[in-house]
């Protein structure tokens, strides 16, 4: 391997290199962590835990039941759930038969999850009772054949997980009246594995696993093809980059970001239980109360989020009374962390938040800050072992440091294309080199830093504006909560910034964020327009979305020009 300058920056304990043959498959990982971990618990939900060997029973059960429905190795299967304990029983039980899993958002519009299950070819679907009204409309038009309807307390037990259904749906009135005949509850399911054999079928590292959709936040959203080498690749580079922090069976890990999205999926579920961790489950991280209660009970040592989830944790004055001494490494990704975020919540917390970075495509970690003491923040930190990044520009030329251009990936963690659409495969891929739609710039050191999204940029009188800078700044304003920046039509200038704020502190004006970017940024940087918002659009992970701000103003524009 060449020696690369980020080398000479990695932690003394993470080797450059990983072998990524060293599994031929995921669920030899998987299985490993079963007979090594035994009794330790591998995941804990609303109080409820489960164990590394009780979770080898259930996720066998599970996959015996799917045999004996006839899937077949190669099949693919939709799971439709946020974070409890079935989550991980269908995931494991579906790996270890050798189907191909598609994560689907519980909250997709019916047009979405029918786009998705079509696309995918799903025929088979578990799913939470209470979006099963959503799917009982897109059902006539899937090929779904197969549907196992869970309630969230189907696997509490006891007196509990009749509570918890009774509450959910009689008192909470969380689950709409759904009607479909053909439905197994995922209890029943689970018995009736339990009677039936378990045939391991052969999986190579080049089969399919996953089928991970994109957001769908610059068009319609693609099946990003993951094989079981990408995956075990990315949980080696994972595991391996955690060594100076982590010890094997010892850690606490905080799941609030919901494990159908690739983030949790690799890094929290699978990486985390190859280390014999606890991962506490967090089904409902929005309600800010009771996900504080939860961080209360557990000695927490690793926690994952999105800039959005620490943000809001750390304006929630509960949070900041919490005991942070177990607490060694904190992550972010998903989206650009702050700097303003980072400072305080290092400030709090007394321990760095870490910014990686990665996408679907890519399973998804491309990079990471160090865990070692030697992050820097405001970058993405430096590729991860047996990967390169660069940074190329239109042409596929690769630029010198400092200079702006799109951040470009290649390694085993790379999926293999988009599921049917070779034209848009073709499209992301310059040779063997993924180009990954960020703008970014590299140092002499090999650390990496993201200026913004490509189809985000503003062009103000020829100049680029990055979104992520002017927010940046913005967050840095007491007074502000949220925002979000925009480029808006300009006769004088093509374009103008406009940004959307949500007020931490009410007595907010846009004068006062007007007078604060010029003090810290450049005239054609500054907003032209202010618009106070109650909430900003965002994603199933929390991710603010900008293009609904910018679809919103866009149909005001047509409205104006229509009236006028």
């Amino acid at each position: 391997m060449k020696d690369f300058p980020w080398f000479k920056n990695y932690p003394a304990s993470v080797g450059q290199e990983i072998n990524p043959d060293s599994y031929k498959n995921v669920a030899e990982i998987i299985e490993e962590s079963f007979n090594k971990f035994g009794n330790a618990t591998a995941f804990v939900s609303m109080d409820k835990a489960l164990s590394y060997s009780e979770l080898d029973q259930q996720s066998k059960n599970f996959a015996a039941y799917l045999q004996g429905l006839g899937l077949k190795k190669g099949d693919k299967i939709a799971l439709m759930m946020p974070n409890l304990l079935q989550y991980p029983i269908a995931l494991f039980g579906a790996i270890r038969a050798g189907l191909i899993v598609v994560n689907t958002n519980p909250l997709y519009t019916v047009r979405e999850m029918t786009h998705q299950f079509n696309d995918s070819g799903a025929e088979t679907l578990v799913v939470l009772s209470n979006f099963a009204a959503g799917v009982e409309k897109a059902l006539p038009n899937t090929k779904i054949k197969n549907v196992i309807i869970t309630d969230i307390g189907d696997r509490l037990g006891g007196f509990k997980s009749v509570l918890v259904n009774f509450v959910v749906k009689y008192i909470k009135k969380l689950v709409p009246a759904y009607n479909i005949p053909h439905a197994v509850r995922f209890n029943t399911a689970m018995a009736k594995g339990a009677s039936q054999n378990f045939t391991k079928p052969e999986i190579s590292s080049e089969d399919l696993l996953f089928f991970q959709y994109t957001g769908g936040t610059t068009g319609v959203s693609k099946g990003a093809m993951l094989t079981n080498k990408n995956i075990v690749s990315n949980i080696l580079q994972i595991t391996e980059w955690m060594n100076p922090g982590l010890e094997v069976n010892k850690e606490v890990v905080i799941t609030a970001l919901p494990l159908y999205h690739i983030f949790a999926l690799t890094v929290n579920c699978l990486s985390m239980l190859r280390m014999g961790a606890k991962n506490v489950l967090i089904a409902n991280p929005r309600d800010m109360p009771g996900f504080i209660k939860d961080l209360k009970k557990y000695p927490f040592s690793v926690f994952t989020g999105v800039n959005t989830l620490f943000n809001g944790l750390l304006n929630q004055p509960d949070f900041l009374n919490l005991d942070f001494n177990h607490l060694k490494i904190a992550v972010g990704g998903g989206m650009a962390v702050q700097m303003a975020v980072a400072e305080k919540w290092k400030k709090t917390t007394g321990t760095a938040l870490a910014e990686g970075y990665g996408l679907s495509e890519t399973s998804p970690v491309l990079s990471c800050n160090p865990i070692d003491g030697t992050e820097r923040i405001g970058t993405i930190g430096l590729p991860l072992p047996n990967t390169e990044l660069t940074i190329m520009d239109e042409e596929g030329n690769e630029l010198g440091i400092g200079e702006r251009g799109e951040i470009c990936a290649r390694g085993p963690q790379v999926m293999k294309g988009y599921l049917n659409r070779e034209d848009e495969t073709k499209k992301v891929f310059h040779g063997d080199w993924f180009r990954t739609g960020d703008i970014g710039v590299k140092d002499e050191d090999g650390f990496f830093k993201i200026v913004d999204r490509k189809k985000d940029m503003i062009l103000v009188s020829g100049f680029n504006v990055f979104p992520n800078e002017v927010e940046d700044e913005i967050a840095k304003h007491p007074k502000v909560l949220e925002v979000a920046a925009i480029g808006v039509p300009n006769e004088k200038s093509n374009e103008a910034v406009k940004v959307f704020i949500v007020k931490k502190d009410q007595s907010l004006t846009q004068e006062e964020i007007i007078t604060h970017c010029k003090e810290s940024l450049t005239g054609y940087k500054v907003p032209r327009h202010v618009e106070f918002i109650d909430e900003l659009p965002k994603s199933n992970v929390g991710k603010i979305l900008r293009r609904p701000l910018k679809e919103r103003e866009e149909a005001k524009r047509k409205e104006t020009e229509t009236t006028s």
